[in-house]
This record gives C-alpha cells, sequence and structure tokens, in this order.
C-alpha cells in the first residue's frame, strides 16, 4: 500500500495541507463540496465534488487504501460526522479531524483513541507568541514534556563570528543548525560567509540570544509605579462629566464658607468643630438648639440657609453622581494604573486567537495589554483575572494605542478577526514606533505573503499556514512533534522514546543516527551517560527520549528502523572485515 492519504476539505487549511502533503511526496485525493478538478491548488491531485460524510463518496475517493484522512472543513458539525463515519468503516485507519472545541472528541469514548482533534487557534496562539518575542517565523513545537523549541533563520552579517566556522559550531549556544543557504543552494559542509543564511532550532531562550532579539522581560515589579497611579488618577478625574464636576465644585464651596464662617463667627469652634458642625448641618439637618449664638443674632439665618442649601444640595448632588456612576467605566480607567511603561506585548483581539495568546504570554511570566472593542466579549473578564490589564478600545485609533504604551512596548500582535483592521493596527503601530516588531494575524496564505515581500510586514502570519504541519504530524501519531518547510524542503520533529525491544537503535550512538539517517539531534533525556562529552557521543538505551529533526524523505526509515543502502553496506563490510581477522 503506497502512501496515500485523503483529505476532506479544500478550504484554506486543507489547501495547505495538501502542500505539506505534497512536498513530501505523498499522494492525496481531495473531497470537497465545491471543488473544481481544475483548481490550481489541487496541483494535480485527483478531486471530487461531494458530500464527505458519504460513505460511498469516500470510497470512490479511496477510502480503502487510504492510510489516514485529514478532515478540516470549518463546520465542525460535519467534521464530527465525517469521522464517524470512517470510524465505523475502518477501524485501522488514523484519523485527524479540524474542531473548535477538540475536548469534544475526547468524551465520545473508544473513538477518542483514533482520531486526533485539533483547533487551529490552539495549535497557532503558541506559536504567535513566540514568534512576538523573538521575531522568528519558520516555526515552534512542543515536545511532550512541555519544552518548546523554535526554528529560526539569520542572515549571517559581515564580521559576524560565525563567518568561516562550519554551521556545527552553533551546538556551542544550545542551538542545531538545521540548513545552511548559500548561493550555490543548501549546503551541508561548506564554511560560513557573509551573506550567508542559517536556520536553527533551539529552545526558545537560545533563539532570543542568537537573533538579539529577546527584549526585557518587562520592567521591573515597581517600576513607573507613581506614574501609573497618576496616570489612573488623570483619566479617573479627566472622564468625569461636567454636571458632576459642577455640583462637586459647589458643594466643596459652600462647606468652605461654612467652615469659615463657624470659626471665625462663632465663639469656641475650632477649623474640626466648624468643619463638624457643617456637614452635621448639611446631610442631617441637626439642630444647633440655639446654645451657641445670641437670640436673633445673624448666625441663626445663616443656619436656617444652610439647611436649606443643604436640603437642595444634597439631592442635587445625590442625583447626578448617581446617574454619573450608572453610565460611567471607572473599570476602565483604574485600568490604566495596571498598563507598564515598556517591555510588554500588546495583542489586538480577544477573540478566540488572541485570548489564547495571552494566556500564553502569561504562561511565559510576560506582561501583557489587550486591546478589545467590545466590553462584552467574554474573554474580557478573564483576561484581566489572568493578570492581563485590557484597554476597551478601537486599535484602529492613534490614541488607543498610545494608551496601551504600544510605541514602547516589546512586540504588537494584530490578531482581531478582521484582516483589514488587522493590516491598519499594523502599520498604524508602525508609524507610532518604526523599529516596533508587529505580528499580523491573516487567514489568506497569498495575501501575507504578497505583504511579507511587498511591504516589508516581515511577520505577516497565516493561520493556516501556521496550523498545516500540526495536522500533517498527527497523521504519525505522538511522535512527529511539528512540520517545517525551509527553502522548499520538508523537514520533522520527532521525539522517540526507545523500549527494551527496540534493538535496531539500542547500543548505537547518536552521531551514527546522524550518519545513518540525516537527523539533527535536539535533546537526550534519559539517564547520563557516562564518558559522553556531549549528545552526539552518547549511547542510547532503553529509557532514553530523543528529540530530534528530520528530513521528511528519512522520516519513514527512522519510524521504521530501516538503516539506509550505504550505511548498511558499511556495516557489512565491517562485520566482514571482522569475521577475516
Amino acid at each position: 500500500m503506497d502512501d496515500f492519504y485523503l483529505v476532506c476539505g479544500l478550504g484554506r487549511v486543507g489547501a495547505r495541507v495538501l502542500d505539506y502533503l505534497q512536498a513530501a511526496g505523498m499522494k492525496a485525493a481531495v473531497i470537497d463540496f465545491k471543488v473544481d478538478p481544475a483548481d490550481p491548488l489541487l496541483r494535480g491531485a485527483p478531486a471530487i465534488r461531494g458530500d464527505y460524510r458519504d460513505l460511498e463518496t469516500l470510497r470512490q475517493a479511496g477510502l480503502d487504501r487510504a492510510k489516514g484522512v485529514l478532515i478540516l472543513s470549518s463546520d465542525d458539525l460535519a467534521n464530527l460526522s465525517t469521522a464517524l463515519t470512517i470510524a465505523g468503516a475502518r477501524a485501522d485507519i488514523p484519523i485527524v479531524v479540524r474542531m473548535f472545541n477538540p475536548t469534544l472528541i475526547g468524551r465520545l469514548g473508544p473513538l477518542a483513541g483514533r482520531v486526533s482533534a485539533l483547533s487551529t487557534s490552539q495549535l497557532t496562539a503558541p506559536i504567535l507568541s513566540r514568534i512576538a518575542l523573538t521575531g522568528a517565523a519558520l516555526g515552534a513545537f512542543t515536545l511532550a514534556d512541555g519544552a518548546v523549541f523554535q526554528v529560526a533563520e539569520r542572515t549571517i552579517e559581515p564580521g559576524s563570528p560565525l563567518v568561516n566556522q562550519l554551521p556545527s559550531s552553533l551546538r556551542s549556544i544550545g542551538l542545531q543548525p538545521i540548513a545552511h543557504l548559500n548561493a550555490a543552494g543548501i549546503s551541508q559542509h561548506a564554511s560560513i560567509a557573509a551573506g550567508d543564511r542559517i536556520a536553527a532550532a533551539g529552545p526558545t531562550e537560545a533563539i532570543q540570544r542568537w537573533l538579539g532579539t529577546g527584549g526585557d522581560a518587562g520592567e521591573p515589579r515597581w517600576a513607573g509605579w507613581i506614574r501609573r497611579q497618576a496616570r489612573a488618577v488623570r483619566r479617573l478625574f479627566g472622564d468625569v462629566e461636567l454636571p458632576v464636576k459642577i455640583a462637586a465644585s459647589t458643594l466643596a464651596i459652600v462647606i468652605a464658607v461654612s467652615v469659615f464662617v463657624f470659626h471665625f463667627g462663632m465663639k469656641n469652634d475650632t477649623i474640626i468643630d466648624a468643619f463638624y458642625r457643617t456637614v452635621s448641618l448639611i446631610a442631617t439637618g441637626a439642630d444647633m438648639q440655639g446654645n451657641d449664638v445670641e437670640p436673633g443674632s445673624w448666625q441663626k439665618a445663616f443656619v436656617s440657609m444652610l439647611r436649606l442649601i443643604g436640603v437642595a444640595l444634597t439631592a442635587s448632588f445625590t442625583a447626578i453622581i448617581t446617574n454619573y456612576l450608572i453610565r460611567a467605566n471607572l473599570g476602565a480607567a483604574l485600568e490604566a494604573r495596571r498598563i507598564p511603561e515598556r517591555g510588554h506585548v500588546v495583542v489586538c483581539g480577544l477573540g478566540n486567537v488572541g485570548f489564547r495568546v495571552v494566556q500564553d504570554l502569561i504562561r511565559q511570566n510576560r506582561s501583557v495589554v489587550a486591546i478589545e472593542r467590545n466590553r462584552d466579549n467574554p474573554f474580557v473578564a478573564t483576561a484581566r483575572r489572568l493578570g492581563a490589564a485590557v484597554v476597551i478600545g478601537d486599535a484602529t485609533v492613534r490614541e488607543v494605542l498610545r494608551q496601551a504604551n504600544a510605541p514602547t512596548s516589546l512586540a504588537l500582535i494584530a490578531a482581531t478577526n478582521n484582516e483589514l483592521a488587522n493590516l491598519e493596527i499594523v502599520l498604524l503601530a508602525r508609524e507610532l514606533e518604526p523599529t516596533l516588531r508587529v505580528v499580523l494575524r491573516l487567514i489568506d496564505p497569498q495575501l501575507a505573503r504578497t505583504l511579507r515581500e511587498t511591504a516589508d510586514v516581515r511577520l505577516a502570519l497565516s493561520i493556516p499556514e501556521l496550523a498545516a504541519p500540526a495536522f500533517v504530524a498527527a497523521l504519525f501519531g505522538d511522535r512527529l512533534r511539528g512540520v517545517m518547510l525551509i527553502e522548499g524542503k520538508l523537514f520533522a520533529a520527532v521525539e522517540l522514546t526507545l523500549q527494551a525491544d527496540d534493538f535496531h537503535l539500542l547500543g548505537r550512538s547518536v552521531r551514527s543516527l546522524e550518519v545513518d539517517f540525516g537527523l539533527i539531534p535536539l535533546r537526550l533525556a534519559g539517564e547520563p551517560k557516562p564518558g559522553a562529552a556531549q549528545m552526539q557521543d552518547a549511547t542510547l538505551a532503553a529509557g532514553d527520549c530523543l528529540a530530534a529533526i528530520i528530513g521528511f524523505s528519512d522520516l519513514q526509515r527512522l519510524l521504521s528502523r530501516a538503516s539506509s543502502a550505504s550505511t548498511r553496506a558499511q556495516q557489512n563490510a565491517d562485520s566482514a572485515r571482522s569475521v577475516q581477522a
């Protein structure tokens, strides 16, 4: 049986997944309600126009010989129905389904073990956040223990310490070189020259140091505290309506005049006594009983007038203040004190993607300011509880970005559901601060590519382009952690846990696997390896977990533990020599 797969749904995600399958040399057929067999997105792949929920249509497309099925439409109900249909027809086939809520599959009992459900927002949010922090856009993947690795590309500047060094020298700073791109294409053994591009993988922190894009983790806890409190007070009083200001000022003037009169016109009244007497008369109409003043004196007339004025002032002030508090948004004014002065990340839009970006940044202990137009958005309260400052406003307005201190932030991510608004936000942010790192979230891959190439929006990213590798990786189970396309060549991130019966790998060095399978080791977890100066010298044992990047063309050999022909020939020659000896 050849490597043949079914793709159900040729939307933007489906088209990108098809590109990855074809780049890996795999055959695929497409089923879609409206597909045109002449559609250039198919790139020669066979297509059937029909309902992929129908078993006969699936069999007509090749379900019986397929090694896996990807269900990628934007209709969750249709996707779920298709997954159930396929699971009932074939119990041996891996099924990858796109779902807004992936946990739903896990509640379907036995189906959960056979179907991999993935959400595009959950897949892409961590990638967007890490790209915002590092400026690297080739890819990211997460290992089983939660460790995150990124793939980045850098052009080597003249005078760089890497010039005239081999790519393997990157290992000294915690990175593994994946590809060395020079004028001749992808080079394997040439020294690095100025102008060459190097693609490397490593932990996010190492990638940040290499690219010099880590920035501040945020300002110290108390830095700018007085400025933030003053900003909150200014905004609080600046937002107060004019009737409230007039009522409050009138009340304050009446109290001040009354205190002055009582202090200087009444016997034995101190400032405190005068203030107490004034408040008592205005608020409660307290009776002075005339004991402190002469009969028929002007003070009695003043007290009587103060009572009348107090009744009117109290009623009007209470009504105006009550009306203002009902309509006022004091929470937004107080939110200003939580906005950092610098070093934070601004996320525009608290939709499904934007909120998960906020979650991921907070998990990395980053200061986050979110901007959301809709104050009734259900994610607003949750984002605040997580620790993010939330500004209610339109991010396409210059003053709203200033209010979020976007010009002094580490990065800005435009992640609303409106692509045109996202583009406007990014361009406005670059006008405010040309050096600001901006990440643009788009759906259309072609638009993202055009903006990167012609408008210098380097981090214009398409959600389907970011999510597609994970759907392809899910076909191979948990061992495959991610897929990335570098200069037209497909690479996979794998995580292999060696078992006691894994005789093809046990006892071999990591370096021999590099030669045999062309893999690039990232991390070896397990028992300490005595005598191993570096990871490449370590000998593999049962229980070890090897994380590596490998070309897709070599992936199947690795997963099936098949050695290359050249390596087998060398092993046979070594065995023959040892027998002769």
